[in-house]
């Protein structure tokens, strides 16, 4: 068919050069019967196509490869608008064939090719709207000139008529995404992917205006990424969870912002990251990244005033699609090291790759290129010079053979920018550096793109203001930002967006979403500790500027103040790693610049003062860290520690449930699910005194006071008074957990906790508190769910009975100076799982101090006696490890609160040798 197609081909550009007809209308280049034979032979070569796919899949895809290289050259020779009819009846007739692979797979196959036209955006027509760039929200159109901004921005039937290639291409892409095939999504979009890339390449669109025309044709894309939102890859199969990057928030926290969004907007809430549908499969990372690529292009390209104008359009939920799909692209193109591009090499993807043994990629490879297999006279000559050498024979072997030339000459089918480390094992390391330094541009590229969309939004909030509910989720995107390993000069342009939202929208931070503030000081104070001076410096004018503004608009930085002291205790008491040499000198910038601010509205003011007195605090905080690391390769000890310190806070209400929620986090990590649900009873117990001090409900509980059921210990809590704080005080409580959802989420979290250490006579107590409240809303959904949850827990409490295995008790000595000055002396309570013995429990601790200290300095105290620590050489450290029961006295085992093997292993006051 190749040939008779160049046969044609040729036959019509004779007949245009002999008649003189190559600059007439292309209307009257050839006769009508000449036309309507073609599109005969077009329908019958289509009808064959159709109907051969399937019993002679080879044969059918090289007709359809040499149909579409027909249609492209005669693009070139007739009228534009016949051809593109010979392309409609083209699809028509493959649509009345039953739906299957090979037929989308050569639809794109012949739509790669078409696009390959030298004069692709010439063919598209880019018609533009009248529009004025002065007005970005309220342009005027010239009704004369189709199609509006609406139509551009979606796949409808205007923007199909007027873009009728891309229109084309786009069309596919949307219903391919929609469907199931993994392997044609993944051609689908790197049709696309190829698409921009050459127009990224090509010399003659270089300049903005030019670029701003291609974008528009590709408009639909962002909308076609936001529908499939859900189908994109979210990580996992060993590579970092993207949708989990960035923790923003604890599993409590973000259940309560979504029952509060729900209760204050009668349950219009800004749509979450969506979660694939289990009927669909979820694309491939390299799918995933290629796209994401083709939304930064066009969102990069387009006219920000075209942008602007459309964002006006949608509706919030809309925008909010928008924008999770840039937070997912911060953290697909997040760049994590050499490390990381090594250890994900297994599931590396070239972003610009193609398959070596695609044919019709090899041929459009040689049109693009200029190369052999570009026209029907070049691929007869080198079939002949193979058939006369002996080399190879058949069509086949010749069709392979010039995919091989095309493949070696110019590199189609290898990476040309790879998105992480190749996957052969013996790459140089100088093309790993390179393509380490090709990630690192791409990550930085990425942001650029996120915060200059950010900026249009920014702006465009500040005209429009029905859009201004979009600001919260454009925070956490850059939150996001802040927490990604950025370069320094993507820092500098982050830090500047930043401080520019909190000069334009101080309320959003101050008053509105406080959490984000309390984020947004966790990221400040983590760049505060960089070890690059510039960044360091940035996030110091960045930290100061919140104070400041803090403090102009009420004269007091309070809600500062307390965000930035929790701020650096979560820092402490997590797993972010700091380096607090930096950050100590940032804490002394920061009093230099209050001590040198020249503005108006601080002078004669406390403001300096103040800010010396947070330094300080934070300079004690970090004295804690210290403590920390002394302790930090025993999880027990150091446990002990936070509680210790936690106490100390127990006038700071944010910064006790900080502790908290870090020690349940701790204890969670290490499976110890009683531990962990006591911390978050402790926080609830917090949250309730709050509460009951800021407004006295019948359904809450009353104070601490209600959790003593659960444990005697929740009644430290009763410290909080109206004496020591005040609720409503500035920055006092602005934890989200301070409120009826807060202590729900905590105390639901706190039972499956206890479910999961199968103490489910502690569940039951703690649905007693929870209850009530869900009682007097009427809320019987939730009811429902916890009385099944309370029937699973007493159905195990019949069938499980004691046996159980509630744990087992050590006591734990420690001497020696070795230890250091917190741990020397003391002795602490170790509970371990049920059945633990102790020559298993002293060889684990044995094993772990030995690889700490060294077996040479370390003794294992054998006997249970009394340690004589005059005795003891100061040189080496010593531990004693007992095990130690319950002990009850006569009249508490006649209670019956301690019937029962449960009530005589859960809050135990008592221990004995």
């Amino acid at each position: 068919a190749w040939f008779f197609f160049g046969a044609m081909v040729k036959s019509m550009a004779q007949h245009l050069h002999r008649t003189g007809t190559l600059t007439s209308l292309r209307t009257n280049l050839f006769p009508s019967k000449f036309l309507h034979d073609l599109e005969y032979l077009i329908n019958i070569i289509t009808i064959e196509i159709a109907e051969k796919h399937i019993k002679n899949v080879s044969y059918a895809r090289n007709l359809n490869t040499s149909l579409a290289f027909f249609l492209t050259d005669a693009y070139s020779l007739m009228d534009r608008g016949f051809v593109c009819h010979l392309i409609r009846s083209y699809i028509k007739k493959l649509a009345l064939a039953p739906a299957d692979f090979n037929l989308t797979e050569f639809k794109l196959d012949l739509f790669r090719i078409l696009c390959s036209h030298e004069h692709y955006i010439a063919l598209n027509l880019p018609l533009l709207p009248s529009f004025d760039p002065s007005s970005p929200t309220t342009g005027s159109y010239d009704e004369n000139v189709p199609p509006n901004i609406e139509s551009m921005a979606t796949l409808t039937p205007e923007f199909r008529q007027h873009h009728y290639l891309s229109g084309l291409v786009l069309s596919e892409l949307a219903r391919v995404l929609a469907g199931r095939r993994a392997k044609l999504r993944e051609q689908a979009v790197e049709l696309v992917r190829d698409l921009l890339a050459s127009h990224d390449a090509d010399p003659r669109y270089q300049l903005r205006r030019s670029r701003e025309r291609i974008a528009m044709l590709y408009m639909p894309l962002l909308s076609i990424v936001m529908d499939n939102l859900a189908n994109l890859y979210h990580g996992g199969d060993g590579w970092d969870d993207w949708a989990c990057s960035f923790e923003r928030t604890t599993e409590v926290r973000r259940s309560v912002i979504i029952k509060e969004d729900e209760e204050t907007s009668g349950g219009k809430t800004a749509e979450p990251v969506p979660t694939a549908p289990t009927n669909l499969q979820q694309m491939g990372p390299g799918s995933t990244r290629n796209l994401l690529i083709c939304f930064l292009w066009v969102l990069h390209n387009i006219d920000p005033a075209h942008l602007c104008h459309w964002w006006t359009t949608l509706p919030i939920s809309r925008l909010s699609t928008l924008l999770n799909v840039l937070d997912l692209s911060v953290a697909c193109f997040e760049y994590k090291g050499k490390q990381a591009m090594a250890n994900r090499s297994t599931l590396g993807t070239s972003l610009m790759q193609t398959s070596k043994s695609n044919t019709v990629r090899n041929q459009l490879a040689g049109m693009i290129l200029g190369t052999t297999g570009g026209s029907a006279k070049e691929r007869l000559l080198l079939r002949h010079r193979m058939m006369s050498s002996g080399t190879h024979t058949g069509p086949t072997a010749s069709a392979q053979s010039t995919s091989s030339i095309v493949t070696e000459r110019w590199g189609w089918g290898k990476t040309v920018w790879a998105s992480s480390v190749s996957e052969s094992s013996d790459k140089q390391i100088g093309n790993f550096d390179i393509d380490a330094i090709v990630e690192g541009c791409l990550a930085a590229e990425a942001a650029l793109i996120t915060l200059d969309t950010l900026e249009t939004l920014i702006q465009t909030v500040q005209v429009v203001d029905n859009i201004r509910a979009t600001l919260p989720r454009a925070l956490e995107v850059l939150l996001h930002l802040l927490a990604c390993n950025e370069s320094i000069l993507v820092m500098e342009h982050l830090f500047a967006t930043q401080r520019s939202i909190v000069v334009k929208f101080p309320d959003l931070l101050f008053e509105e979403e406080t959490e984000q503030c309390a984020e947004l000081c966790v990221r400040l104070l983590k760049h505060c500790s960089s070890a690059h001076f510039k960044i360091r410096t940035l996030a110091c004018a960045s930290l100061y500027l919140l104070m400041r503004h803090n403090y102009v608009r009420g004269n007091t930085f309070a809600r500062v103040k307390v965000q930035v002291t929790v701020a650096l205790s979560s820092i402490v008491a997590g797993d972010l790693k700091f380096d607090e040499y930096h950050l100590r000198r940032s804490l002394k910038t920061l009093v230099t610049y209050a001590d040198s601010d020249s503005l108006p509205d601080l002078e004669d003011t406390d403001f300096p003062d103040q800010v010396r007195d947070l330094a300080a605090n934070l300079h004690r905080i970090l004295l804690d860290t210290v403590k920390m690391q002394e302790t930090h390769e025993d999880p027990a000890v150091l446990m002990d520690l936070m509680y210790r310190i936690s106490k100390g806070y127990q006038n700071s209400p944010d910064l006790r449930l900080t502790w908290l929620q870090h020690m349940a986090g701790k204890h969670n990590g290490r499976q110890n699910f009683p531990e962990a649900a006591m911390c978050l009873v402790h926080a609830a117990a917090l949250v309730a005194e709050y509460l009951y001090l800021l407004e006295s409900k019948a359904y809450l509980p009353v104070g601490c006071v209600t959790f003593e059921r659960i444990s005697p210990n929740v009644l430290e809590e009763s410290a909080i008074s109206d004496d020591e704080l005040s609720p409503e005080e500035e920055g006092m409580c602005t934890n989200r957990l301070f409120s009826e959802n807060g202590m729900i989420g905590l105390l639901e979290q706190a039972a499956e906790l206890f479910r999961e250490a199968r103490l489910y006579e502690a569940v039951c107590e703690v649905y007693k508190i929870i209850i009530p409240i869900h009682s007097s809303k009427r809320q019987f959904k939730d009811l429902e769910k916890i009385h099944m949850k309370l029937v699973d827990c007493f159905q195990n409490i019949v069938s499980k009975g004691d046996k159980r295995g509630f744990g087992t008790y050590f006591r734990v000595g420690f001497y020696g100076n070795i230890f250091g000055e917190s741990v020397d002396g003391q002795e602490f309570i170790y509970r371990e799982q049920g059945l633990t013995r102790l020559a298993e429990f002293s060889l684990k601790l044995e094993k772990s101090y030995y690889d700490k200290y060294g077996s040479d300095h370390i003794v294992m105290v054998k006997d249970s006696n009394k340690v004589q620590v005059d005795t003891l050489d100061p040189n080496k450290g010593y531990i004693q490890i007992t095990f130690v029961e319950p002990y009850f006295d006569e009249y508490e085992l006649q209670l019956p609160q301690r019937t029962t093997q449960f009530d005589r292993s859960f809050n135990i006051r008592k221990l004995t040798v």
